[in-house]
């Protein structure tokens, strides 16, 4: 009896968790599924009442845990129902009473500076992408409690492109599991798989990545390569692989919620081009095990050269067919690149850290705001 009195006098000590709505755009689902996945299983193991708002039309059983409830923006998805719609969602919040908001892109910073604004209540937001100087990002000075990089790249850009933001920027690095083995070169009984992540945001041509892959083809390299993302360049992609006889090795694959889960199946991730984004596919692709060719630029955080991975030249096609060799002829080599990366990101990289560090910011941002003049930071 006595250790039950116990028990609840410690449970009433205990801080309570903060209610948190988490506002997800369809890139965040499609393109960070595992981020999102870790960070609300992560939130539920510690009993945080969690609610998730997300665009229709997308499945996410697989990443949202049951005690978390998933909200859908718009409800009708109709352009002329915008204000309906967000006063449906305002209700559905009202509802749900959270403590704080977390908006999980800067997409929809302006939707959660309102719906804060609405609300009386903090929030915080996440920048994925460098952000311009010249561009506005529409953040209330009085609500916004911390602006999460996912990167030390981004993070530094922001405060130097965005001064008035720099007390508040904090960097938590993007959580990962990491494989006991290495995938690289490890399926004896079927061919190399080459992963290509195509750059969301950037569509530059690859003509120099396909012109290797054709050289490779014709020396008699057996391999397969899967391109992720091509999107509305699929077209324009499809004509360049049958000029360069590629239709039979190049498979292009659509970006859908889960793909990372899948990279255990490649061999080589190649990062074809700088991108302006963090690249969750790269990450994913390191705790598989899988040996990285990229280039360096844009948010590449993870890309340690020739230790984290093997780097070339985007725009000449004989460094990037030099790279690619080298990992083929010397796969030892490509299975230690492989190993350092997975050791980098067992150090760095941590799921624990990730949910712990973001908890910590909504204890904080749940505070109370204080009174004061609300203001706009561009």
């Amino acid at each position: 009896m006595a250790d039950k009195q116990m028990t609840t006098e410690s449970e009433a000590k205990a801080p309570k968790q903060p209610k948190v709505a988490l506002i997800a755009t369809r890139r965040i689902v499609t393109n960070y599924s595992l981020y999102l996945k870790h960070l609300l299983a992560g939130l539920a193991d510690e009993s945080v009442p969690a609610l998730l708002v997300c665009p229709p039309g997308l499945d996410v059983d697989s990443i949202v845990p049951p005690a978390v409830e998933v909200v859908r923006h718009p409800a009708i998805d109709i352009p002329f129902l915008e204000r309906h719609n967000r006063n449906l969602l305002l209700n559905r919040l009202a509802g749900f009473r959270p403590d704080l908001l977390h908006c999980l892109c800067e997409t929809n910073a302006a939707l959660v500076r309102w719906l804060a604004r609405r609300l009386d209540l903090n929030y915080i937001l996440n920048i994925n992408s460098i952000i311009p100087r010249f561009q506005y990002i529409p953040i209330s000075t009085a609500r916004c409690a911390a602006v999460i990089a996912p990167a030390r790249t981004i993070a530094e850009h922001l405060a130097v492109a965005h001064p008035k933001l720099s007390d508040r920027i904090r960097q938590i690095n993007i959580g990962t599991f990491v494989a006991n083995a290495t995938a690289c070169f490890s399926h004896t009984d079927r061919l190399p798989g080459i992963v290509v992540a195509y750059p969301p945001d950037d569509h530059s041509e690859i003509d120099n990545l396909f012109k290797s892959f054709h050289r490779l083809a014709i020396e008699n390299y057996e391999f397969m390569v899967a391109l992720v993302g091509a999107g509305r360049d699929e077209k324009q992609l499809r004509k360049k692989l049958r000029a360069t006889g590629l239709l039979r090795i190049v498979t292009l694959v659509p970006r859908l919620p889960g793909f990372e889960s899948a990279m255990s199946a490649a061999d080589i991730f190649i990062v074809p081009r700088p991108s302006q984004s963090f690249n969750s596919l790269l990450l994913s692709a390191m705790s598989a095990g899988s040996a990285v060719a990229a280039c360096k630029g844009g948010v590449d955080d993870p890309i340690m050269e020739n230790k984290t991975a093997m780097t070339f030249n985007p725009d000449d096609q004989l460094s990037i067919y030099n790279c690619l060799r080298r990992l083929f002829d010397s796969r030892e080599l490509s299975r230690q690149v492989a190993a350092d990366a997975q050791d980098h990101l067992r150090s760095n990289y941590l799921v624990s850290v990730m949910v712990s560090s973001t908890l910590a910011l909504y204890r904080q941002a749940a505070r109370p705001p204080q009174p004061q003049t609300e203001s706009f930071a561009a």
